[in-house]
């Protein structure tokens, strides 16, 4: 180096603990770095839309399911047995996981009225960008679903086709190029799963998948499966990134994997599978009770658990059961897609080292209350996340299960305690780091829920209580029908209990603590009004 190029480049380097800014130009967005050694590489692994059936340890359907990925990293890591998304929708759970913070944006794109924020805005800052900036090769596969400005700068690449709700299949070359070379040809569904209108005889339009083939009638290889095609993607990207370190530089890489998200698109190879899950799934109670009332309300529903029951539900016992099947084998399809990269991290010795993290975007009912998927509502089966952080091997962690919650907010946190940045602009989740390496999570934590627009709309927040061996409720105001929820978070099965004379002190309890959250951060202000009217005679205020 020239001497007038060394002194440039020294007048621009930062002092040790000194503020640096991801744009320096407008000096936006401090931060600073800790001085630290070799920094790991980082793996975040996010799958979309797991029911809490699959990866709980108590749920009977966990036991019988085969997820040798998932429990690999259990085994190596830190499972977090009460994990929450802040809003169970896709593009807003995903902007609050990457920000840390609280979501702003409450719909997907393409969803909500108009002007109604669906992704992130151009000066908000994700957590990769910190990562970039402190000298990481970022590198991204699969759906992420905030905008394509944020794909720009954190990864210096377009949204690859992907900031659409699920993946444009039939319009990505580069999946299609896949194909050729394995000599697979496109696919299109052998059996689909369909479900009827409220009139109980017209089929309802909405698509859930199947069982795929290709397009010439022979069977789907595993192989051409989309969430495959993802894990070898991904797998590509992360040479590009080591390559391009010249083997030093740290690497983050995520992989967004749309399954078990429905449309399933289940391959063949999966039918001893299908022979054991159809033998071992039971419906929920819930879905018998709602069955054996005509799929009427239950008593203390709010209206909107009705609209989606029409909307997205299933009538038929067996169809029912078809869609839990499905989306059981879709899970298990996701492990393997999941196994096929964390294989490549081990054939490159890049497995214990890292920090690994597995988790979902949100929930899904599952045929509970005979619903599915997700939407405006805030409920147990939506809201629960899988959660599974390996620390690196430095750390002395295996094995560890912490049921204290925790919410996917600290996930961003926790990534950059882990790699030494330390933003200096509020971030709502805590880092993780702590119970990483031995210790207690934060205590008596108020986590906060919202819902958004899906369909429609509803003004809703909730919060939960969890007591370390004892209770564990969640409460939910819903704004438009003055309808309050409350949920025992131990019941495999959760009914509103709101209604019931047996939990008013409960209830009540509840009402004060989501109360206190919201009339003390102005960003949820507004619900406050409202709140205070229905619970006028029960609040102190």
């Amino acid at each position: 180096m020239q001497r007038r190029e060394f002194i440039g480049s020294a007048a621009l380097a930062p002092a040790a603990g000194a503020a640096r800014y991801i744009n320096r130009k407008e000096g936006s967005h401090p931060f600073r770095v800790r001085q630290t050694g070799a920094r790991p590489h980082v793996f975040l692994i996010c799958l979309d839309m797991v029911s809490p059936d699959q990866f709980l340890p108590s749920r009977e359907l966990q036991r019988e399911m085969e997820l040798p990925a998932l429990r690999g990293l259990m085994a190596g890591g830190v499972n977090f047995a009460n994990a929450f998304c802040t809003i169970s929708i896709c593009a807003p759970s995903r902007a609050s996981m990457y920000t840390g913070r609280h979501p702003y944006v409450l719909a997907n794109p393409g969803g909500g009225l108009s002007g109604m924020e669906s992704i992130l805005r151009s000066g908000d800052v994700i957590f990769p960008e910190y990562l970039k900036a402190t000298g990481y090769r970022t590198k991204h596969a699969g759906k992420n679903h905030v905008g394509a400005q944020k794909f720009m700068d954190a990864f210096d690449e377009l949204d690859s086709n992907w900031n659409a709700a699920m993946p444009q299949i039939e319009r990505d070359e580069g999946y299609r190029a896949y194909l050729r070379r394995a000599g697979i040809k496109m696919p299109r569904y052998a059996r689909e799963i369909f479900t009827l209108r409220p009139d109980r005889k017209t089929r309802l339009s909405q698509n859930y998948g199947g069982w795929i083939e290709q397009s010439d009638g022979k069977p789907f290889p595993l192989e051409g499966q989309y969430s495959y095609y993802l894990a070898q993607w991904a797998e590509q990207k992360l040479d590009d990134a080591l390559a391009l370190g010249g083997g030093q530089a740290p690497v983050y890489l995520q992989l967004n994997i749309y399954d078990p998200h429905k449309p399933f698109t289940i391959p063949d190879g999966f039918q001893k599978r299908e022979e054991h899950l159809r033998r071992a799934i039971a419906l929920p109670p819930s879905f018998q009770q709602a069955a054996a009332r005509d799929f009427r309300p239950a008593p203390g529903d709010p209206p909107l658990l009705d609209t989606f029951r029409k909307f997205w539900g299933f009538y038929q016992p067996e169809t029912a059961r078809d869609f839990m099947v499905g989306n059981a084998l879709a899970m298990e399809m996701a492990d393997r897609a999941v196994g096929r990269f964390l294989q490549a991290l081990k054939q490159r010795g890049l497995y214990d080292d890292s920090l690994i993290i597995l988790t979902a975007d949100h929930g899904e009912m599952n045929c509970h209350l005979g619903l599915v998927d997700k939407g405006c509502y805030i409920h147990p089966e939506t809201q629960r996340v899988p959660l599974v952080v390996k620390p690196p091997a430095s750390y002395g962690v295996r094995n560890r299960t912490v049921e204290e919650p925790v919410s996917l907010l600290d996930i961003a946190a926790t990534v950059c305690d882990v790699t030494g940045v330390e933003p200096l602009e509020r971030m709502d989740g805590v880092s993780l780091v702590p119970v990483l390496k031995g210790g207690a999570p934060q205590a008596g934590r108020a986590l906060m829920f919202q819902a958004g627009w899906q369909i429609t709309g509803n003004p809703a927040c909730g919060t939960q209580r969890w007591e370390p061996g004892g209770r564990h409720h969640m409460f939910v105001h819903n704004v438009a029908s003055a309808t309050d929820e409350l949920y025992d978070m131990h019941d495999p099965d959760p009914q509103n209990l709101a209604h019931k004379p047996e939990h008013q002190a409960v209830r009540k309890e509840m009402a004060e603590r989501l109360f206190a959250l919201i009339r003390t951060d102005p960003r949820v202000g507004p619900y406050s009004a409202a709140f205070q009217m229905h619970h006028y005679s029960n609040l102190t205020l």
